[in-house]
């Protein structure tokens, strides 16, 4: 994309971006962005895709069942995703803990009642199909992406101790809240308190030098959130699972959902920094796993354009500089 992207500028002398050409740049890195994103969330697609073909297309007498169907499916997606090597060895374990932490919390969700899967296959835990801890694993997957593939760099993050603090005690409050206070709200104001001061800056373009843009972190939290939320309301609309007020007929899911979304994603991030830690935007490192001396560092992979790996002549991690602490 970056290199297509590129060619497009130099052909419409377009690379400098200045005057009226500044807005056509702008635009063609806004299409680059969109489409980088979609690319970034290419296992959720594709898993959201197979659960609404599942819905349309499969048949309801046939021997192998739906959720079955849609298990297998989710585990030649994560095997495709590693063999193309559009996720690391690193980066898996990452989005297999996710996956792990999402089908505990649906164990304990469907067994109190907040929402049921059709009681069908054999590949299922108690009343939960395993293809739902792919779902889960799919914003990981996303997330570690997102890392790569836009070189993200922070200003004033906070201390890894104190996000693993509020990571706990969100997953813990996805369960206590059934028997004692629910406290969202507070959980929501320490997010907000850790988070509030941080810029996430990135560059769309990335093998030569490009404009560096920033974004408060807690907008992309709550942006990604409203995304969720969406392609929640198209799997419970194929019937991948249905909330109590859907029984009867498919309704929109709430919209306070989008702060129990907000809340886990955050779940998510946490483990993403295990793998990936925030790099200021002085930092000229290559992005790196989970310490010194990672194997997969210097690793090329299919998500990685060669200026991430200092292949490329142009050295892009030291523009638009801004102090910051990690």
């Amino acid at each position: 994309m970056d290199r297509a992207a590129h060619r497009f500028l130099d052909r419409r002398g377009l690379r400098e971006g200045r005057g009226s050409s500044r807005w056509r740049r702008a635009a063609v890195e806004l299409a680059v962005f969109a489409l980088k994103q979609g690319w970034a969330a290419i296992f959720g697609g594709l898993l959201l895709a197979c659960i609404l073909a599942a819905r349309l297309w499969w048949p309801d007498d046939a021997p192998l069942a739906r959720n079955d169907a849609l298990t297998i499916a989710a585990v030649l997606i994560q095997a495709a995703m590693l063999a193309l090597r559009l996720e690391t060895l690193r980066e898996l374990w990452v989005v297999v803990l996710f996956h792990v932490a999402g089908t505990v919390m649906e164990l304990f969700k469907t067994d109190v009642g907040s929402w049921a899967y059709e009681a069908e296959g054999l590949l299922r835990i108690g009343a939960v199909p395993l293809f739902s801890g792919f779902m889960y694993a799919a914003v990981g997957s996303y997330m570690v992406r997102t890392m790569r593939m836009f070189d993200l760099r922070f200003t004033r993050y906070p201390p890894l101790w104190a996000t693993i603090v509020v990571a706990v005690g969100i997953y813990a409050n996805f369960f206590t809240h059934h028997f004692i206070w629910d406290v969202r709200w507070v959980l929501v104001g320490a997010v907000l308190v850790l988070w509030v001061g941080c810029v996430m800056r990135f560059r769309v373009l990335r093998t030569q030098r490009g404009t560096q843009l920033g974004m408060p972190v807690v907008v992309a939290f709550g942006l990604v959130a409203i995304v969720i939320w969406g392609a929640e309301n198209l799997a419970t609309l194929g019937g991948a699972w249905l909330y109590p007020n859907q029984v009867d007929g498919w309704q929109p899911v709430s919209g306070s959902k989008i702060v129990s979304w907000f809340l886990l994603m955050i779940l998510s991030v946490v483990l993403v920094t295990l793998v990936h830690r925030p790099r200021r935007p002085d930092d000229r490192s290559p992005a790196s796993a989970a310490g010194p001396g990672s194997p997969d560092v210097h690793r090329h992979d299919a998500d990685t354009p060669p200026a991430i790996h200092g292949d490329d002549t142009t050295d892009c991690s030291n523009e638009n500089k801004e102090p910051g602490h990690v």
